[in-house]
């Protein structure tokens, strides 16, 4: 007997796609989660700029992110032409990412994930009887947007950052402003902590390959090295060495996997197993009282290490701006050569993995952009399989919820447009 399920829309995912689950008895036998949007062609796109147009063009890849793309584009540029950035200037960087990582995850954690735990279909059924922690979120993202007005210009494809530096330094009134909207968040990051750990979370673990930077000094943002739970330890520009990405028949999308051992997992889960002791003494402390312990293999409780990450970021921009000391100027000199570059941050998704190719004027002549998302669709598609076959005695409708639901895990950025997954579930 055969059985199909469709849901035509389902909010709180970025993007167009489609999921189809196929059982056969009690075994779930395919998961696919299928991306059916056009391919952009950024990479295309690209070719041909020069350098200095490259922040302001791969800032439009993402509307939630922009700073993962612009900050890893810059690296690559500044390795590239080997220009040197000042510690104060890095140490800005790492404060506007802070921003983005704040108003990402407040966004995610409380108005996408958090209606999966509380049977609301969306954040104002939660603020029916969450009204303060719905509050407290708006309040969150509210100050991340403010970090990014500050540091970028404007909250939305920001344009303040530019290779070598910043195109002009903040002002000391912008910076204490930030101060003063930072610390009432700093404690609405730890309220949210304290209410997503209290949530319900399904008894389900995943044998990931977590890979995430890990940086010897601090929780990575800006910098480090690509590790993985399995022992890689390599730096950035190694990347193509150890991953390949595959074209796949269901997908515009295409899967990123490691070479020698298939599909991993980017992301919060990945950052936090492989930097549990980078984080401060007191964040270590506050996460295990959220019940997560060193490594978290739930993709459930993805929600509540994105909370603690949020708590981490505000106390990461507060010291940032407590420690602050201008340089002398806004940015570095760059002087374009006919050389490569490369750069990796930590997105709010996962690692943002760039690679470039400059002529000797500084034009770009070859660009490869590895997104989050990409990385993570081979382990989210393993998630459904695992998930949908625990579930096979269920009915339709509990399948369709839950595998939903693990998709919402991972945020995926399956574009920054529109909202929209269909389900076909078959059962023979």
């Amino acid at each position: 007997m055969s059985r199909k399920i469709q849901v035509d829309y389902l909010s709180r995912v970025e993007g167009e796609g489609a999921l189809e689950l196929e059982l056969q008895g009690e075994r779930a036998v395919r998961a696919q989660l299928r991306i059916f949007e056009p391919p952009r062609f950024f990479e295309a796109l690209l070719r041909g700029r020069d350098h200095a147009e490259l922040p302001d063009i791969v800032a439009r890849i993402c509307g939630i992110c922009p700073v993962a793309y612009q900050m890893s584009a810059v690296q690559a540029v500044e390795q590239a032409f080997g220009v040197r950035v000042a510690a104060p200037l890095r140490a800005l960087r790492r404060l506007m990412y802070c921003g983005e990582w704040i108003s990402s995850h407040a966004l995610h954690v409380a108005m996408l994930h958090a209606p999966d735990f509380l049977g609301c279909d969306d954040v104002v059924g939660i603020a029916a009887s969450h009204r303060e922690m719905v509050q407290a979120a708006l309040q969150l993202k509210s100050a991340g947007n403010r970090i990014l007005r500050v540091l970028g210009g404007r909250e939305i494809h920001p344009v303040g950052l530019r290779p070598g530096g910043f195109w002009r330094l903040p002002r000391d009134a912008e910076l204490a402003e930030l101060r003063g909207v930072l610390e009432p968040a700093r404690d609405n990051a730890g309220l949210l902590l304290d209410w997503v750990a209290g949530f319900e979370f399904p008894d389900f673990e995943r044998d990931y390959e977590f890979v995430a930077l890990r940086h010897p000094d601090a929780y990575p943002i800006t910098e480090g090295r690509l590790c993985s739970s399995a022992g890689l330890d390599i730096d950035i520009a190694d990347y193509e060495q150890e991953f390949e990405e595959r074209q796949v028949e269901h997908s515009t999308a295409l899967h990123s996997m490691l070479r020698r051992r298939g599909a991993y997992l980017v992301g919060p889960l990945a950052r936090y197993a492989l930097n549990f002791e980078r984080l401060p003494d007191e964040l270590q402390r506050h996460a295990l009282r959220a019940g997560l312990g060193p490594v978290c293999r739930n993709p459930f409780r993805s929600i509540v290490v994105r909370a603690l990450e949020t708590l981490l970021a505000c106390d990461e921009a507060l010291r940032i701006l407590r420690d602050w000391q201008a340089p002398p100027q806004a940015a570095e000199p760059v002087v374009p050569r006919a050389a490569v570059g490369y750069g990796c941050t930590e997105a709010p998704r996962g690692i943002c993995w760039h690679h470039y190719r400059f002529a000797a004027d500084g034009s770009i002549e070859h660009a490869r952009i590895v997104p989050p998302t990409s990385q993570n669709q081979a382990s989210i598609e393993s998630d459904l399989l695992a998930l949908a076959g625990a579930l096979a005695r269920e009915s339709d409708e509990t399948i369709r919820a839950r595998c939903e639901q693990a998709v919402r895990n991972h945020d995926p950025c399956i574009s920054c447009s529109t909202h929209f997954l269909r389900l076909d579930l078959r059962r023979r």
